[in-house]
């Protein structure tokens, strides 16, 4: 005798029910089989639900319930087979509908397995309905082995058994079930009664692996493991075998094995009695999530005994190298605990498996790319060139897995080709309403980083929900850090609840470290004395252009907008609101919460240049070079250049306590930013600390050069 159960995705419909009856005749070929089955995926909670229903609403859910299954019969019987099953169908439905509330749950086995059976005897299979109402006794171990011991008895010419798994009755015949994952021990009761000589499982998974897959992609497959090791990570969270199936096996003797009904190829996992190992041998890592107390008790599993002491050594040292702090840790001389907040612990598990069950030192991140413009395809680009590289170096593979442009998104998870780029985008989803971003919150896996290399206003607005799915954030785009000081503010009180990083670094200087250095000052305490930027590539190239050339201010301007130096509108940058942007970044960064409106913003043109078409902006411009001519000549008499300077200056007077001021000034030559040229860069930070001031200065503008400090940014 062999004991084969399914689960609820086995027998989902009359695709999967063909599958598993596949198996079945296979395995009937070898010896007799008791078949014990679930009902089909998703019945138990539509009966939980019928339950706490009435009226309508339960008739309706009702038959609901009983259509999904009419569909199976359909798809599985033809002719008179069809309407007798269909009778038999609708009969137990009756008594569905006249159960007391609390025996609703109880029938979802009893319909799916009498579709199974009938339609193995319409295959001319010797084949026997078991009722697990009468011979499965809760609590009852010796009572239910006598009754299936004795109904298998009286039929020695049947082939195969069915019987409902989770269903049984208490001692005085009430209807009752064997608990939530309850077919498992039902399948266990009937091999142990049986005197079977194996124990199948079947499920929708490659047997028992070392954590969850969804949660850790590098999970693998367990050959074999011992009914203790079994239990315990059945215990402590692993969903593919319900705990207490493991004690009437272990009793019997009968080896379980774990089996994929959509793979039934594959090996899978036996559980079986394994010699006693002097020195235990890492199983799993599992978890149970406790989200009253907002915390994952984490249980690495051994199979054998360990050294506790160590063990816990090196899980809290993989936790520090991920920045996770534990909340607890302790070992029973077997396995490991440790606690951690809830949401880093898909992260803790991913450190505790990198640590103990992958033998390779390279880790996998994730990038879903936002923008595929001149900084995207940059990006892709470096990252084709230096990933082999990278990999050797960093022991990081860094895969794009995600990519969006302005109409189309795609996503692969299992990695998307640079130069595949193009053609996938376009012929990729809709990327309308936020489509991309709704869809990488909802599916990336945790420490995934979302790269934004866009110019959005409203882009920011998809980060909190991205954070608080555990993914990373790295972007370029200033206009997102340039928001109102409580949307800035909620976006890093989000990335530090959830365990993830936010950066930026790029949004001001490009490649230049100029946030980090701003930030280092504010965290050690150092009081900020004043910011002077010159931070504007396009300005700065316009400004020192004009220096050295005889043409006009306008014809500058002009050039500068057909190199795409300047926005598509030039306006946009003479208003002197990219400087703004990235002040506000900088004020932020050392712990001013500076607004817009906190800034006096003078820009290189007037009201009366805006509002206009842009030909006829030209014109004015053009008309107006007497008085740029006359400014610049004023400046080279006195030895010095105009430059377009952002500062923040400390003042009491001023709201939270720093002057903001971005104009045009004439600087000297003692000044540096007085030698810039083109669309280089020039931060100046002056501190109680560094009384000296501490000039940050190169280039500012470049597609491979941001580009190349968002993968820093990824990397660091």
């Amino acid at each position: 005798m062999q004991v084969l159960k399914f689960g609820g995705s086995s027998v989902a419909d009359a695709t999967n029910i063909s599958r598993v009856l596949d198996i079945v005749a296979k395995a009937a070929m070898r010896d007799r089989v008791i078949l014990v089955c679930s009902a089909i995926s998703g019945c138990t909670d539509a009966l939980l639900e019928i339950g706490r229903s009435e009226g309508a609403v339960r008739d309706t859910l009702i038959e609901s319930l009983r259509e999904r299954h009419r569909r199976i019969i359909v798809r599985l019987f033809t002719g008179a087979e069809r309407e007798s099953a269909f009778a038999e169908n609708d009969a137990l439905f009756e008594e569905l509908r006249k159960a007391p509330a609390d025996e609703c749950v109880t029938f979802g086995e009893l319909f799916s397995t009498k579709i199974i059976a009938r339609k193995l005897a319409c295959e001319a299979v010797s084949t026997k309905w078991l009722d697990s109402r009468i011979l499965v006794i809760k609590d009852n171990k010796e009572l239910t082995y006598n009754n299936i011991s004795a109904a298998v008895a009286l039929e020695p010419s049947v082939r195969v058994f069915v019987a409902p798994g989770f269903i049984a009755s208490e001692y005085d015949g009430k209807r009752t079930t064997l608990g939530r994952g309850g077919s498992d021990l039902s399948a266990a009761l009937y091999a142990a009664a049986s005197k079977a000589s194996r124990l199948e499982i079947w499920t929708d998974v490659p047997g028992i692996m070392t954590a969850n897959p969804k949660l850790v992609p590098a999970a693998r497959t367990i050959p074999e493991m011992s009914w203790q090791a079994a239990a315990d990570m059945a215990e402590h969270g692993a969903k593919v075998l319900y705990a207490p199936t493991v004690i009437p096996a272990r009793d019997a003797d009968i080896p379980i094995h774990i089996l994929n009904t959509f793979e039934p190829s594959h090996p899978g996992t036996t559980v079986c009695s394994v010699s006693g190992k002097e020195t235990g041998e890492w199983m799993g890592v599992t978890s149970i999530d406790d989200g009253l107390k907002g915390e994952s008790l984490i249980c690495l599993v051994a199979d054998g005994p360990i050294a506790g002491e160590s063990a816990c050594g090196r899980v809290e040292d993989c936790f520090k190298k991920a920045g996770i702090r534990t909340l607890g840790l302790s070992s029973d001389g077997t396995n490991v605990y440790a606690s951690v907040r809830l949401a880093v612990a898909g992260q803790a598990l991913a450190a505790i498996h990198r640590e103990f069950f992958e033998q390779t030192s390279q880790t996998v991140t994730d990038l879903y790319i936002a923008g595929y413009g001149a900084v995207g395809k940059a990006f892709a680009e470096i990252l084709s060139q230096t990933s082999a590289s990278l990999a050797q170096r960093t022991g990081r593979i860094l895969r794009i897995a995600g990519i969006s442009d302005s109409r189309h998104y795609v996503i692969l998870p299992e990695g998307i080709d640079p130069s595949d780029i193009p053609a996938l985008l376009e012929k990729g989803l809709p990327a309308a309403g936020g489509a991309f971003f709704d869809v990488v919150a909802g599916t990336a896996p945790r420490r995934s980083v979302f790269v934004d290399v866009t110019s959005s206003t409203d882009i920011f607005r998809h980060y909190l929900p991205l954070l608080r799915s555990g993914v990373n954030i790295v972007s370029s785009n200033r206009r997102a850090f340039s928001v109102p000081f409580v949307d800035y503010s909620a976006l890093h009180a989000a990335a530090q609840e959830n365990g993830v990083f936010l950066r930026y670094e790029t949004t001001v200087g490009s490649a230049l470290p100029v946030l980090e250095s701003i930030a280092a000052g504010a965290n050690t305490g150092d009081e900020l004395i004043s910011i002077e930027a010159v931070v504007s590539c396009t300005l700065n190239r316009i400004l020192t252009e004009y220096t050295l050339t005889p043409d006009s201010f306008a014809g500058i301007v002009r050039k500068a907008q057909a190199e795409g130096l300047t926005e598509a509108d030039p306006r946009e940058d003479l208003s002197g609101r990219e400087a703004l942007r990235k002040l506000l970044i900088l004020a932020r960064e050392a712990g001013v919460p500076l607004e817009e409106e906190d800034v006096e913003l003078d820009s290189l043109i007037g009201p009366e240049y805006f509002g206009i078409p842009l030909e006829d902006f030209y014109r004015k411009l053009e008309a107006a070079e007497p008085e740029f001519r006359a400014k610049e000549d004023a400046a080279d008499a006195a030895g010095q250049r105009q430059r377009f300077v952002a500062s923040l200056t400390k003042d009491e007077a001023a709201p939270h306590g720093y002057k903001a001021v971005i104009r045009v000034q004439n600087v000297g030559r003692e000044h540096p930013a007085y030698w810039l040229k083109g669309t280089e860069n020039a931060i100046i930070i002056r501190s109680v600390y560094h009384p000296y001031p501490l000039l940050i200065q190169g280039p500012g503008e470049g597609a491979k050069i941001a580009a190349a400090s968002v993968l820093n940014d990824i990397l660091r």
